[in-house]
Protein backbone atom coordinates (compact mmCIF):
# COMPACT_ATOMS: atom_id res chain seq x y z
CA UNK A 1 0.00 0.00 0.00
CA UNK A 2 2.88 2.47 0.93
CA UNK A 3 4.22 1.72 -2.60
CA UNK A 4 1.04 2.68 -4.37
CA UNK A 5 0.90 5.50 -2.10
CA UNK A 6 4.69 7.06 -2.57
CA UNK A 7 3.86 6.05 -6.88
CA UNK A 8 6.42 3.44 -6.70
CA UNK A 9 3.96 1.02 -7.99
CA UNK A 10 0.66 1.83 -9.82
CA UNK A 11 -2.20 -0.07 -9.56
CA UNK A 12 -2.12 -1.76 -13.19
CA UNK A 13 1.12 -2.76 -12.24
CA UNK A 14 -0.79 -5.18 -9.26
CA UNK A 15 -2.19 -8.57 -10.46
CA UNK A 16 -4.72 -10.81 -8.88
CA UNK A 17 -2.63 -13.54 -6.71
CA UNK A 18 -3.50 -17.02 -7.93
CA UNK A 19 -3.79 -19.64 -4.88
CA UNK A 20 -1.45 -21.60 -6.86
CA UNK A 21 1.27 -19.41 -6.95
CA UNK A 22 1.01 -19.33 -2.92
CA UNK A 23 2.16 -23.52 -2.95
CA UNK A 24 5.72 -22.89 -3.43
CA UNK A 25 5.31 -26.10 -6.24
CA UNK A 26 3.45 -27.79 -8.78
CA UNK A 27 -0.37 -28.04 -7.96
CA UNK A 28 -1.26 -31.78 -7.47
CA UNK A 29 -3.59 -33.37 -9.87
CA UNK A 30 -5.98 -35.74 -8.34
CA UNK A 31 -7.08 -38.88 -10.30
CA UNK A 32 -10.70 -38.23 -9.68
CA UNK A 33 -12.07 -41.23 -11.62
CA UNK A 34 -9.60 -43.36 -9.11
CA UNK A 35 -10.67 -41.57 -5.75
CA UNK A 36 -14.79 -42.04 -7.71
CA UNK A 37 -13.84 -45.89 -7.29
CA UNK A 38 -12.74 -45.75 -4.39
CA UNK A 39 -15.64 -44.03 -2.63
CA UNK A 40 -18.98 -43.91 -4.81
CA UNK A 41 -21.40 -46.25 -3.33
CA UNK A 42 -19.51 -47.00 -0.18
CA UNK A 43 -19.48 -47.52 3.48
CA UNK A 44 -16.89 -45.02 4.98
CA UNK A 45 -16.28 -44.41 8.19
CA UNK A 46 -14.56 -41.13 9.68
CA UNK A 47 -12.99 -40.70 13.14
CA UNK A 48 -12.79 -37.48 14.25
CA UNK A 49 -15.52 -36.61 12.03
CA UNK A 50 -16.29 -33.35 14.46
CA UNK A 51 -12.76 -31.95 14.26
CA UNK A 52 -11.60 -29.44 12.17
CA UNK A 53 -9.76 -31.94 9.64
CA UNK A 54 -12.72 -35.03 10.64
CA UNK A 55 -15.58 -32.49 9.61
CA UNK A 56 -13.26 -31.43 6.38
CA UNK A 57 -13.23 -35.03 5.11
CA UNK A 58 -16.62 -35.44 5.34
CA UNK A 59 -17.36 -32.43 3.93
CA UNK A 60 -15.38 -33.53 0.54
CA UNK A 61 -16.14 -37.21 0.61
CA UNK A 62 -19.91 -36.03 -0.12
CA UNK A 63 -19.68 -35.73 -3.82
CA UNK A 64 -18.50 -38.84 -4.14
CA UNK A 65 -21.61 -39.87 -3.03
CA UNK A 66 -21.18 -42.83 -0.31
CA UNK A 67 -23.65 -45.16 0.30
CA UNK A 68 -23.60 -44.62 4.15
CA UNK A 69 -20.89 -41.78 5.97
CA UNK A 70 -20.62 -42.99 9.35
CA UNK A 71 -19.74 -39.78 11.62
CA UNK A 72 -17.70 -40.90 14.59
CA UNK A 73 -16.55 -38.98 17.27
CA UNK A 74 -16.70 -38.47 20.85
CA UNK A 75 -18.20 -34.59 21.14
CA UNK A 76 -21.43 -35.07 21.27
CA UNK A 77 -21.92 -31.91 19.80
CA UNK A 78 -19.52 -31.66 17.14
CA UNK A 79 -21.01 -34.86 15.51
CA UNK A 80 -24.09 -33.75 15.84
CA UNK A 81 -23.34 -30.17 14.04
CA UNK A 82 -21.55 -31.90 11.17
CA UNK A 83 -24.50 -34.32 11.12
CA UNK A 84 -27.55 -32.00 10.86
CA UNK A 85 -25.05 -29.78 7.67
CA UNK A 86 -24.43 -33.14 5.61
CA UNK A 87 -28.12 -34.33 6.19
CA UNK A 88 -29.33 -30.88 4.95
CA UNK A 89 -27.51 -30.83 2.01
CA UNK A 90 -27.20 -34.65 0.81
CA UNK A 91 -29.57 -36.82 2.61
CA UNK A 92 -31.03 -38.01 -0.66
CA UNK A 93 -27.76 -39.66 -1.40
CA UNK A 94 -26.50 -40.92 1.52
CA UNK A 95 -27.36 -42.19 4.54
CA UNK A 96 -25.61 -40.82 7.82
CA UNK A 97 -24.64 -42.23 11.25
CA UNK A 98 -23.88 -40.20 14.34
CA UNK A 99 -21.83 -42.24 16.14
CA UNK A 100 -20.49 -41.11 19.53
CA UNK A 101 -17.87 -43.29 20.71
CA UNK A 102 -14.33 -42.67 22.07
CA UNK A 103 -11.33 -44.56 19.94
CA UNK A 104 -9.49 -45.73 23.28
CA UNK A 105 -11.96 -47.87 23.69
CA UNK A 106 -11.27 -51.02 21.73
CA UNK A 107 -14.31 -53.13 22.20
CA UNK A 108 -16.61 -50.23 21.34
CA UNK A 109 -14.28 -49.64 18.00
CA UNK A 110 -14.38 -53.23 17.55
CA UNK A 111 -18.38 -53.47 17.63
CA UNK A 112 -18.57 -50.53 15.28
CA UNK A 113 -16.28 -51.71 12.69
CA UNK A 114 -17.99 -55.31 12.94
CA UNK A 115 -21.87 -53.89 12.69
CA UNK A 116 -21.36 -51.36 9.60
CA UNK A 117 -18.53 -53.20 7.78
CA UNK A 118 -16.66 -49.72 6.20
CA UNK A 119 -14.61 -49.99 3.32
CA UNK A 120 -13.01 -46.82 3.87
CA UNK A 121 -12.07 -45.53 7.23
CA UNK A 122 -10.28 -42.52 7.39
CA UNK A 123 -8.72 -41.84 10.57
CA UNK A 124 -8.70 -38.06 11.85
CA UNK A 125 -9.34 -38.71 15.81
CA UNK A 126 -6.51 -37.28 17.49
CA UNK A 127 -5.27 -34.75 19.92
CA UNK A 128 -3.74 -32.32 17.95
CA UNK A 129 -2.86 -29.11 20.02
CA UNK A 130 1.17 -29.78 20.75
CA UNK A 131 1.82 -27.77 23.76
CA UNK A 132 -1.19 -28.94 25.89
CA UNK A 133 -0.51 -32.65 24.80
CA UNK A 134 3.21 -31.49 26.04
CA UNK A 135 2.06 -30.93 29.51
CA UNK A 136 -1.07 -34.15 29.51
CA UNK A 137 1.70 -36.85 27.58
CA UNK A 138 -0.31 -39.39 28.90
CA UNK A 139 -3.73 -38.71 27.41
CA UNK A 140 -1.59 -37.90 24.08
CA UNK A 141 -0.31 -41.85 23.84
CA UNK A 142 -3.64 -43.03 25.27
CA UNK A 143 -5.58 -41.36 22.17
CA UNK A 144 -2.94 -40.75 19.92
CA UNK A 145 -1.21 -44.24 19.87
CA UNK A 146 -3.38 -46.73 21.68
CA UNK A 147 -6.62 -45.08 20.40
CA UNK A 148 -5.35 -45.32 16.52
CA UNK A 149 -4.21 -48.72 16.83
CA UNK A 150 -7.62 -49.70 17.94
CA UNK A 151 -9.01 -48.43 14.69
CA UNK A 152 -5.95 -49.98 12.64
CA UNK A 153 -6.27 -53.32 14.01
CA UNK A 154 -10.17 -53.27 14.24
CA UNK A 155 -10.04 -52.62 10.04
CA UNK A 156 -7.38 -55.36 10.30
CA UNK A 157 -9.81 -57.80 11.46
CA UNK A 158 -12.79 -56.95 9.81
CA UNK A 159 -11.48 -56.39 6.35
CA UNK A 160 -11.60 -53.09 5.90
CA UNK A 161 -9.92 -52.50 1.97
CA UNK A 162 -8.45 -48.86 2.59
CA UNK A 163 -7.28 -47.57 5.98
CA UNK A 164 -6.42 -44.06 5.70
CA UNK A 165 -4.23 -42.23 8.51
CA UNK A 166 -4.82 -38.69 8.72
CA UNK A 167 -1.50 -36.69 9.81
CA UNK A 168 -1.07 -33.19 10.38
CA UNK A 169 2.37 -31.00 11.00
CA UNK A 170 0.96 -31.91 14.77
Amino acid sequence: IEDVMTGKVSVSEMQNVDINDLLGREEVQLDMLAISKKLTDKVILVTGAGGSIGSEICRQVMPFQPRKLLLLGHGENSIYNISMELQEKYSKLTEFYPIIADIQDRERIFDIVKQYRPEVIYHAAAHKHVPLMEFNPREAVKNNVFGTKNVAESADTFGVKNFVMVSTDK
